[in-house]
């Protein structure tokens, strides 16, 4: 037992060894970006164009299309293959000479940008995107102006797409413009937006969404949501509400626009069947609806039903079986009245007198 423990030690020893020697080596390496689909000439360091070196990628021989010029080595038509770690050695001796850590990208594109104020009027941010990453380490300029006066960016922490900008002013007429530039190794290109600020302003969905049967009636459900958290000032910047709703039998949507309230009564559903809802938000002066809230689930209130009640045989023995005798019928009665008497002899002979009189 002792000697397999010793040997797996052994094994991940001589791995963690070999991860951090690749490591060490690539940190001293120089990076060399390239194109995908080119041509790459790697030289190996200040050897003379006589001299000649054998060429290993990440330790290994090379198997790319390549041919070999002296301390040169040209790779024919890179791909994401082609990265790695490449290392020349001078022959005859082996002594390495120099490393290239190899990255083949894309120049980027234009950027997709997009800007929204769900903080209004405090601010809005803007967001970009590149429709196809270029595969090497790429940064963002942006600069935005209004009213042809640069405007300070806050860099996001947490999102490397997006910035924050405050409203240097509130209802301002002058159009917004936004310019955001992508840069790598290969080379750069730019994207310019420009809006005015109601175009922008565009609500969080409301929170806390709540949709629950009214007691005692099967045909309304109450649905009570608060303003979103994001908003900063909705005393004096007021929302107004969307409300949908659907029995999930049904594809139609019945809508409901609602003022500043925070609370409705849905007196239209029908009994028993199960709702889904959702609400949106938007400011009451300017900019669109935000999206749908999450959706909810509800189902009108229902009566409990009644119990049934069930004759036992005990019951049927009981009812069948005789009492105290009970006064005589009234002549005129039919002889059905008496029917239930037959049990005593008595009152059956009582019974057949009355009805020959």
């Amino acid at each position: 037992m002792a000697n397999i423990v010793t040997s797996f030690c052994c094994v991940v020893l001589a791995a963690v060894v070999v991860v951090y020697a690749q490591r060490r080596s690539q940190q001293g390496a120089r990076i060399q970006y390239e194109k995908i689909g080119s041509e790459v000439t790697l030289r190996c360091g200040p050897l003379n164009n006589d001299a000649s070196v054998t060429w290993k990628v990440n330790g290994t021989d090379v198997k790319a299309r390549r041919r070999e010029e002296g301390p040169r080595l040209i790779l024919m038509n890179v791909d994401m293959s082609s990265n790695g770690l490449y290392t020349c050695f001078q022959n005859p001796d082996g002594q390495r000479r120099d490393q290239i850590n190899l990255r083949v990208g894309l120049p980027p594109k234009e950027p997709l940008v997009t800007c929204r104020s769900n903080t209004y009027p405090k601010g809005f941010y803007c967001t970009w995107d590149l429709q196809h990453p270029p595969n090497i380490p790429t940064d963002y300029e942006v600069d935005v102006q209004h009213n042809q006066k640069p405007l300070e960016v806050h860099r996001d922490e947490n999102h490397k797409n997006r910035c924050h900008v405050k409203f240097p002013e509130m209802f301002s007429s002058f159009p917004y413009r936004v310019n955001v530039t992508a840069v790598n190794a290969l080379g750069r290109a730019s994207t310019a937006v420009s809006f005015e600020e109601s175009s922008i302003v565009k609500p969080d969905p409301p929170e806390k969404v709540v949709a629950k049967p009214v007691a005692n009636n099967a045909r309304r459900l109450e649905v009570t949501w608060s303003s979103p958290s994001s908003w900063p000032d909705v005393e004096n910047f007021p929302l107004k509400y969307f409300l949908r709703y659907r029995p999930l039998i049904r594809d139609q949507w019945q809508h409901v626009e609602l003022s500043d309230s925070t609370s409705h009564i849905i007196t239209d559903a029908y009994a028993g069947k199960e709702y889904i809802i959702q609400l949106a938000a938007k400011d009451m002066e300017t900019g669109t609806w935000s999206d749908w809230s999450v959706a909810v689930h509800a189902t009108p209130w229902m009566e409990e039903p009644k119990p049934i009640t069930s004759t036992t045989e005990s019951d049927i023995i009981q009812e069948t079986t005789p009492g105290p005798p009970s006064a005589a019928p009234r002549a005129g009665e039919p002889i059905a009245a008496c029917s239930t008497l037959l049990w005593s002899t008595h009152l059956l002979l009582a019974c057949v007198l009355l009805s020959i009189m």
